[in-house]
């Protein structure tokens, strides 16, 4: 696989946000896959937390987070985007959607509008200076806290406007820790909520006074949704998963529309008590509520502490996929689960590899076709983001 150009390239976009750009990327022969992002080019420590959609043009564009210095949560982070106007076969130049300049910015969750065709992309941010750790410990002020910001593309993923604040409708105040997807959103397409944004989400709130549960953080952990009728002009919050227990504690978390138009949740169980690191839920009315409290998923017990994505394929019979590594203690051999009765079960249909592996998102190429975005390396687990072009027929 040919590597990222080393050198930086300087490209003027005009919009409201210009987007400064570097490096190139190509191919492997066949296009079966590509490496947009390797840690260490561009200027950037390490690239993760990768997100990715298909335009309405038919551009893929590749998120990531862009850490200028090291692998690490916090400090200097940029949102970054290449777009891919042949499938993910060869990429275009870095732009920087997001400046940290010196903060945080990230947990990219794009989605494309159904209505207008634009861009939406909802990001997340706290200061440089301060961990999620001392956030969920309320050691941060409010400036330093978790924010939510959304900016909207209107040419093709070429540019971006300035990130706009909308912390205030999404995020109650007894909140401490906030993060959208990472991942695509969705934009529903049945029934009384079509064209609505839903962007799956966690947040995390104080333990209760007087409980003794300081340095137990973890258990107050909580997925919640969310969502837009507007093409991302305002937004609400749907359902909070308020259980709070240790038993599960949702955290990362993925959607997919069901073909009978319910939102299926999938969400990362951040060392809960339960059997197993995949818990999930289902919504009937589009995200304002859940059918029933997260539970375990115990066919993905192959899945290790990590962010996952799911991506409900078109078509009568068509399955539900599950991306994410496929060893239970360790990030490591990226795989494909798809179910066929709605996420009720699992089965796992393709291990891509036996190399390390993290985070990944899913994206629809064409009817034939999904793309694979997802963290990996031979020695390390963050050396590169590879963008994977998979057959929808090895997955069904």
């Amino acid at each position: 696989m040919t590597l990222l150009s080393r050198t930086l390239l300087a490209t003027a976009v005009l919009l409201t946000t210009p987007l400064t750009t570097a490096g190139t990327a190509s191919a492997a022969p066949g296009c079966t896959s590509s490496v947009p992002y390797v840690s260490g080019e561009g200027g950037y420590d390490t690239y993760r937390i990768p997100a990715t959609v298909t335009t309405a043009l038919g551009t893929v564009l590749a998120f990531a987070e862009g850490r200028h210095d090291g692998a690490g949560d916090t400090g200097d982070i940029d949102v970054v985007l290449r777009r891919s106007l042949d499938g993910g076969c060869t990429w275009g130049p870095v732009a920087v959607v997001a400046a940290g300049d010196g903060d945080t910015r990230g947990n990219p969750a794009p989605v494309v509008d159904p209505l207008t065709g634009a861009v939406v992309l909802v990001t997340s941010y706290n200061s440089g200076d301060v961990t999620e750790a001392q956030i969920m410990r309320g050691e941060a002020t409010a400036e330093q806290s978790r924010r939510v910001f959304v900016q909207r593309s209107t040419d093709d993923g070429r540019s971006f406007g300035s990130p706009r604040d909308v912390t205030g409708d999404v995020k109650p105040a007894n909140w401490r820790w906030y993060a959208t997807g990472p991942g695509h959103a969705i934009a529903l397409r049945h029934g009384r909520h079509a064209g609505r944004l839903v962007v799956p989400s966690n947040h995390s709130v104080a333990p209760p006074a007087g409980s003794g549960d300081t340095g137990q953080e973890a258990r107050y952990y909580g997925a919640h949704a969310i969502y837009s009728d507007d093409g991302g002009r305002t937004w609400q919050t749907g359902f909070v998963d308020e259980t709070y227990d240790g038993y599960s504690n949702a955290n990362e978390s993925t959607a997919a529309e069901l073909p009978d138009g319910r939102v299926y949740f999938n969400s990362r169980d951040q060392n809960g008590t339960s059997a197993g690191n995949r818990l999930d839920s289902v919504s009937s009315d589009g995200g304002e509520s859940l059918d029933r409290p997260y539970t375990m998923q115990p066919s993905l017990n192959d899945v290790p502490v990590v962010e996952g994505s799911v991506l409900q394929l078109p078509g009568a019979g068509a399955p539900l996929l599950f991306s994410g590594p496929s060893v239970p203690t360790a990030r490591q051999s990226m795989a494909v689960w798809r179910s066929t009765n709605g996420g009720a079960t699992f089965t796992k249909v393709l291990t891509l590899s036996q190399q390390r592996a993290a985070y990944s998102d899913m994206v629809r190429l064409d009817g034939q076709t999904v793309g694979l975005l997802y963290e990996t390396g031979q020695s390390g687990t963050y050396e590169t983001i590879e963008f994977r072009r998979l057959p929808v027929t090895d997955l069904s």
